[in-house]
């Protein structure tokens, strides 16, 4: 396929675009910021002419796209200023969103987020391991965009059946380096509830992608990426009845299962991770 990837230089950005090239696809990626080369763009993605023009054609660099991973955002709550995060983050992606319409393009993956689950829990989840089913929860500016780009897609997707839009909604990104950091965790079990426990490995979340681009179907639909275990040495059931007492857990749950349900992902995606923190640390 041929694919602009926004957010590309970015943590989960550089990933992705590595894993999609290897894979085969023809990749251009787009960002504020990086170097200029032959499958790189540099783009204002707040700037609505600058990304419909781009995504339809950039001279010697590409002359339009099958798809677009859009991934470019003020990546978490608290590095800017609230009303920043959303007047950067929610008009670049309808930016994103419309130039596709408009160019023809009819498969968009983007990133959501799996704060849109009530993260940090200050609030108990409704029920344990959490997923896609219950109504979102944004608990901050970052999040209530991530939950208003959802349900723009909702409504984009209806005004043309054919147009798939497919929202992962991603854990907190690890790379292998990252992971000298996990056995300290363990010393306090309310250091990481926040988000019960989860993480991503990038290049897992790098094959969510490729697997949303191959298997999802027109329409909207959104979906838990997460590892398949935890970031705690600790079983999964014991650091729930700690933390969240009161809450049901409504499955068996393995010795180190994710409490993120990934269930729905392995079924219409086909996601599965491979990479765990574990197979890094002795």
């Amino acid at each position: 396929m041929r694919l602009a990837v926004t957010g590309a230089t970015g943590k989960l950005g550089r990933t992705v675009t590595s894993v999609l090239r290897a894979a085969g696809h023809q990749v251009v990626g787009m960002d504020v910021q990086g170097e200029r080369g032959p499958g790189f763009v540099k783009i204002d993605l707040t700037n609505y002419g600058h990304v419909v023009d781009a995504f339809m054609g950039v001279d010697d660099r590409h002359t339009g796209f099958d798809a677009v991973v859009h991934l470019a955002a003020i990546p978490a709550p608290g590095i800017y200023a609230d009303a920043a995060t959303f007047h950067n983050n929610m008009p670049s992606t309808y930016n994103v969103f419309q130039a596709c319409r408009r160019a023809g393009i009819k498969k968009i993956v983007y990133a959501s987020s799996e704060t849109v689950l009530g993260l940090p829990f200050d609030e108990d989840p409704p029920y344990i391991p959490v997923d896609e089913k219950y109504t979102a929860r944004p608990e901050s500016t970052y999040s209530l965009v991530k939950h208003l780009e959802e349900q723009m897609a909702i409504q984009l997707t209806r005004w043309d059946p054919e147009l798939s839009i497919t929202a992962l909604r991603f854990s907190n990104v690890m790379d292998p380096e990252d992971y000298v950091e996990f056995p300290s965790f363990d010393a306090d079990a309310m250091a990481r509830k926040w988000n019960l426990w989860g993480y991503i490995d990038g290049r897992d979340g790098a094959q969510a992608v490729q697997r949303a681009l191959e298997n999802a179907g027109p329409g909207f639909d959104r979906f838990i990426i997460a590892a398949a275990d935890t970031v705690m040495s600790r079983s999964s059931a014991s650091l729930a009845a700690e933390v969240f007492p009161g809450v049901e857990v409504v499955k068996d749950v393995g010795e180190h299962e994710t409490l993120l349900s990934i269930d729905h992902a392995r079924d219409v995606l086909g996601f599965d991770p491979q990479h765990s923190w574990r197979d890094h640390i002795s």
